[in-house]
């Protein structure tokens, strides 16, 4: 068994199929078909159902690993000067209400996510069931102009959570979808209420550093400046460091802590 399945856990075929009934009896789906998704996802079992519903199956082994990337997280906070701000969660369905909520809101801020249509709890697994997005691509699976197109699109999307007194908390390449043009937001994390300044400085770092790669550390942070100030970005720098050793993240640090210290001495 290959380390990534060993650690996210493996949903056995009779759990798949109380779920996949439990679901057939809430939307009164006689014949639903199911295809499972080979997702790069170490929190849950992703599924679509019928071409028009994403479904995520959350096991306690995903809740145990999220709790070890939560720690390592806030061990990376605080590395970087500040409080620990990410929080974990107890249960699969804690997990999945989560995402139901926090998808609920930005939807209600105007910014674009998948429609949350229910969580709920079957025989211990979370259930979290959401709008599926058809032919929808990733902003790391776009060419450079594309996303240098889309960039203060993102930016602009940050500061309509940020304004909001939300974070989103992990902000990846991965989690910006593109769909029939416009940018969708997924997967936020959860994020302590006392702890939501910081995380939305965090939220600017991993920003610029999922950008970084795909369009260079001067579009990158352009894009930044048409939604923030430039106090907000630079004050973004202290948490690259944190950011580039998440192992999801690859840019080039040096560059980004460059074009924002050229962006303070003009």
């Amino acid at each position: 068994m290959e380390f990534r399945e060993l650690v996210r856990g493996r949903v056995d075929w009779p759990d798949l199929e109380r779920v996949a009934r439990e679901l057939a009896d809430r939307y009164d789906r006689d014949g639903m078909r199911v295809r499972f998704l080979d997702a790069d996802n170490w929190l849950s079992t992703p599924m679509v159902v019928d071409d028009d519903l994403f479904v995520k199956v959350i096991t306690r082994q995903n809740t145990l690993v999220h709790a070890l990337f939560t720690t390592g997280r806030n061990i990376g906070a605080v590395s970087a000067g500040t409080a620990r701000f990410f929080e974990r969660h107890e249960t699969p369905y804690e997990m999945a209400r989560h995402e139901f909520e926090a998808t609920r809101r930005v939807r209600e801020l105007g910014v674009n996510a998948p429609e949350p249509v229910e969580a709920f709890e079957v025989d211990g697994f979370g259930v979290l069931v959401l709008e599926y997005l058809p032919e929808f691509r990733t902003l790391g699976e776009l060419d450079a102009a594309r996303v240098a197109e889309l960039a203060p699109d993102l930016f602009a999307t940050l500061r309509t959570i940020h304004d909001a007194g939300l974070a989103h908390g992990d902000l990846r390449a991965e989690n910006v979808l593109v769909h029939e043009g416009e940018l969708y937001v997924i997967d936020a994390t959860r994020v302590s209420e006392d702890g939501r300044e910081e995380a939305r400085v965090y939220d600017l770092a991993s920003a610029l550093a999922a950008l970084e790669p795909l369009v260079g550390a001067a579009t990158a942070v352009d894009a930044a400046l048409s939604s923030y100030e430039l106090d907000d970005v630079a004050s973004a720098e202290r948490f690259l460091d944190f950011v580039a050793a998440r192992p999801d993240h690859g840019f080039d640090r040096p560059a980004l802590k460059a074009e924002i210290d050229d962006g303070e001495g003009t």
